[in-house]
């Protein structure tokens, strides 16, 4: 299976599928990872939809020939949609993986998985869990090929009948749970869309909570997200040098024979060392 040049990115932006001037934009935000969008950002219409499959396709061939360091997706629309079979001839093995919103169960990584192997691709599965048994199964559908997961608010509080908040209070177990599946299953899960453009607050707030709550990325869906979800995913330079500096003071006290130790004013227990452990391994460091 082909792996993302960014197994655990920080940032994924995303562009409508139908806007090739702003997809050949993407780039110049720097992020880790971009998604070509077919579904939400297209309109539900027969003729938008083949429109953004061209549109998408040579597009998708023009940014992977031009960055090949970046990470390119394509989102198609969702396995029960009568848009999605269609989708899936915008594929390529180029592609870094094919993201699928709005899975529900086992049944529906199945019919993905068999629908890609029948056009002879192993392309590699984003899975949006945006729904109230999506959440739920969260856990059965992080299942390969699935290797990214991601939470969406917004569709997931439509589906319950519920209201977004500033708070995000009434996705908190949601967005938990799904944190919580995708550690359990080995994959990385990306955080949720922050909608209110131009409000660099509620998105650093937004993102400190994903953070907090384990996420290892962040839906992007403008450019100037993108350095902000940098901030806050991934390790900065201080951590990742502190992360050395108590890793090597942890091997004198082995070497010494020494238990439990203080490190910088703070006692020192195995979670501490798995954290800087995996603050240098996601930097490609051996600790």
């Amino acid at each position: 299976m082909t792996l993302s040049p960014t197994p655990r990115p920080r940032s994924v932006l995303f562009a409508p599928g139908n806007r090739a001037e702003l997809i050949a934009k993407l780039p110049r935000a720097e992020p880790d990872a971009v998604v070509l969008d077919l579904e939400d950002a297209v309109p539900s219409d027969p003729e938008a939809k083949a429109t953004a499959r061209t549109v998408t396709r040579d597009a998708a061939r023009e940014l992977i020939a031009a960055h090949p360091h970046l990470a390119v997706f394509v989102r198609v629309n969702a396995v029960h949609s009568p848009f999605f079979e269609d989708d899936l001839g915008v594929l390529t093995p180029e592609l870094a993986g094919v993201v699928v919103p709005k899975l529900e169960s086992a049944a529906d990584v199945r019919l993905v998985a068999g629908a890609l192997s029948e056009r002879g691709l192993s392309l590699p599965v984003m899975a949006g869990l945006e729904t109230g048994a999506g959440v739920w199964n969260a856990r059965e559908i992080l299942v390969p090929p699935v290797a990214w997961a991601y939470f969406g608010a917004e569709d997931y509080t439509t589906d319950l009948g519920g209201q977004r908040t500033p708070g995000n209070l009434e996705v908190l177990y949601a967005r938990s749970r799904v944190a919580l599946a995708a550690r359990l299953a080995g994959v990385p899960a990306l955080d949720i869309v922050v909608t209110r453009l131009g409000d660099e607050a509620a998105f650093r707030e937004d993102a400190a909570q994903g953070r907090a709550l384990g996420y290892a990325g962040k839906l992007c869906i403008h450019p100037a997200q993108v350095p902000l979800a940098h901030a806050y995913f991934g390790s900065t330079d201080a951590e990742a040098a502190r992360a050395r500096r108590l890793l090597g003071a942890a091997h004198e006290a082995a070497q010494s024979g020494r238990g439990a130790f203080a490190f910088e004013g703070q006692m020192v227990d195995e979670p501490m060392l798995a954290r800087a452990r995996a603050i240098l391994h996601a930097r490609g460091e051996h600790s």
